[in-house]
């Protein structure tokens, strides 16, 4: 059986936790800050966990996470 190849867009933006999940970056955090709350943007900053409906996909694109 070959090896299956992994997607590295999807790798350098997901990644898994100790327990499984798959979390990611939010969006909304790259520009335009300046009118976003402090609260906002602290509560952007940290990481989401995937949505349970997409992470079938997720694991086609990550074979080994």
């Amino acid at each position: 059986m070959p090896k299956l190849k992994t997607r590295k867009a999807a790798a350098k933006r997901l990644r898994a936790t100790g327990s499984g999940k798959i979390v990611r970056r939010q969006s909304s955090r790259k520009h335009l800050l300046e009118h976003k709350s402090a609260s906002r943007r602290r509560r952007l900053a940290g990481m989401a966990v995937v949505n349970e409906r997409d992470t079938d996909n997720v694991h086609l694109m990550l074979p080994y996470l």
